[in-house]
């Protein structure tokens, strides 16, 4: 769907991207992750074409990304960009026809909207007298009424509490089932977690990872599982057993619970062999690194 081809841009002395690629499979969600001030606003940006980039090339399903791409896009941005005295029905007419629906198109679509997300008394209120939360839904709206084939989403669940989340996230995940790929930016571990299929990491203005989230959170597995035994008895002293080291013990009321990290190629079937002459097992469980530790781990690295 997207291909990012070796973008540099530079603004007067920050080096904001530094010979960044990576590529979007069609009917993607695709995690776009860095910390503040990494330069996933600038690449937002320009492929959005507010800006150019001062180096390299982004593909719009293998075409060079130009003008007539701007209507297959829908970009909700960080900071919001609504008319706040214009009445919110008539606000979605224009920006509908500025994506190029026609006025009938746009009324049908806007009604279809409204309804879908319990806003069918807005069109004659004003952004100003709306909350943060429900001015976000009107962001949202707008960004995904001209039914684009690449929506961006850069921090959309800003200003919703927990229940309106939901009815956001569940909307981005009916219109990735309906074709749409989607570039989701946001310091949300757990949505990205959730809702992602691949990542781009961003750090200091240079690709530091990108993959398969699956594929990654498996690059960054140690080998490490929590265990939870009834015996009070507790295991045996790394030095004396050879499959693993026991990293910590913690007592509990009815037993012990455990992390441990096998040694020496070991398998789980080992272990296992192993624990259960040893303990009563309660469970056996692999410790999987999450996002947001292999975030903060190459963000602290690079």
């Amino acid at each position: 769907m997207l291909e990012v081809q070796d973008i540099v841009k530079q603004y007067a002395k920050h080096l904001a991207l530094d010979h960044v690629s990576f590529s979007i499979k069609k009917g993607s969600i695709f995690g776009l992750l860095g910390p503040n001030g990494a330069g996933k606003t600038s690449l937002i940006r320009i492929i959005n074409q507010i800006t150019a980039p001062d180096n390299g090339e982004i593909l719009f399903n293998g075409e060079p990304l130009s003008e007539k791409h701007i209507s297959q896009i829908g970009y909700l941005p960080e900071e919001r960009g609504l008319y706040k005295k214009m009445l919110i029905g008539e606000q979605m007419l224009y920006l509908a026809q500025l994506k190029g629906l026609s006025r009938a198109d746009a009324v049908e679509r806007i009604k279809h909207w409204f309804e879908k997300m319990d806003m069918e008394t807005w069109w004659n209120k004003r952004v100003e007298d709306l909350s943060k939360g429900m001015q976000q839904k009107v962001q949202f709206v707008a960004t995904v009424i001209h039914q684009p084939e690449l929506i961006i989403l850069d921090e959309p669940f800003t200003g919703f509490d927990p229940v309106n989340v939901d009815v956001i996230k569940n909307e981005i995940i009916d219109l990735n089932k309906k074709g749409a790929t989607i570039i989701f930016s946001t310091h949300r571990m757990e949505s990205v977690e959730e809702l992602c299929d691949s990542i781009v990491l961003i750090n200091k203005s240079k690709k530091v990872l990108d993959g398969k989230v699956s594929e990654i959170k498996n690059t960054y597995r140690k080998h490490q599982y929590l265990i939870k035994y009834s015996d009070r008895l507790p295991l045996l002293n790394p030095e004396e057993n050879e499959l693993f080291k026991v990293l910590n013990i913690q007592e509990l009321e009815d037993g012990n619970k455990a992390t441990i990290e096998l040694v020496n190629n070991y398998n789980i079937n080992d272990v296992l062999g192993h624990l259960i002459n040893q303990v009563q097992l309660q469970e056996f469980t692999e410790i999987i690194p999450s996002i947001h530790d292999i975030f903060v781990k190459q963000v602290k690295e690079n």
